[in-house]
């Protein structure tokens, strides 16, 4: 059984029809990724999934059980946790704050520390900005702490949001690395990126969006090999 499965999913704003029956997959253990242009339903796609958004008609099961329908709250308490386009850090709060914000649904101290030295070791940054206000920090520490925030939060299935957009290159690239760090401490993850490239370096499996719908999937490697994919996001042309 998938960790994650969407089936037929339809969301609409008003009369635009922003997901026209979105189907996939998510294993456990696996980095699934979801490539496509702007405007293509990926972000739509994921807040469906978080209880930000009411689909129209479909199901969404995670864990064996639906969660369509269910409060946003209730969804991270079962373990699916995301990590927003735009990083979502409260900016006038430090930190430390942020990150404990992560820890609201846990009544364990010693798990928590646990889960805050695990982020630490991960970014390190992190941990030497802990009394510095959120807000001050430079957009690539930005989402280190929107990443551990999430993790602090012990999800069985993180989900990301563009997390390399606006980023320098070497940030960039440590972010990535700590995707793949993360994945292999047993997270499963599904990640929504831009950065085509990066992204199917790093997972095991990908879906192509347009205009809200799933055109192609199978494992990473395959379409980053497909001429299709190439030449679309890659910027590979003959």
């Amino acid at each position: 059984m998938p960790l994650l499965s969407l089936s037929g999913l339809e969301v609409a704003y008003g009369a635009i029809h922003a997901l026209r029956g979105i189907s996939l997959e998510v294993e456990a253990g696996e980095i699934v990724t979801l490539i496509g242009a702007n405007g293509a339903g990926k972000t739509t796609t994921l807040r469906t999934i978080s209880g930000l958004l009411t689909p129209r008609a479909g199901t969404i099961e995670f864990d064996g059980q639906s969660i369509a329908g269910l409060a946003p709250h209730r969804i991270v308490g079962r373990g699916l946790v995301q990590v927003p386009e735009g990083r979502g850090i409260f900016s006038n709060l430090t930190v430390d704050e942020n990150l404990q914000l992560g820890a609201y649904g846990s009544d364990d101290p010693k798990q928590v520390e646990a889960d805050r030295r695990r982020a630490f070791e991960l970014f390190p940054r992190v941990q030497e900005r802990l009394r510095q206000n959120a807000g001050t920090l430079s957009g690539g520490e930005q989402q280190m702490v929107a990443i551990a925030r999430a993790l602090i939060a012990r999800p069985k299935l993180l989900l990301l949001d563009e997390p390399s957009l606006g980023l320098a290159p070497q940030i960039v690239e440590t972010i990535f690395r700590v995707i793949r760090e993360i994945n292999q401490q047993g997270t499963t993850i599904l990640l929504v990126e831009q950065n085509a490239r990066m992204s199917l370096q790093v997972a095991h499996r990908a879906y192509v969006m347009e205009v809200g719908e799933i055109t192609m999937s199978g494992p990473a490697k395959e379409l980053a090999a497909s001429d299709e994919v190439r030449k679309a996001y890659l910027g590979v042309h003959d």
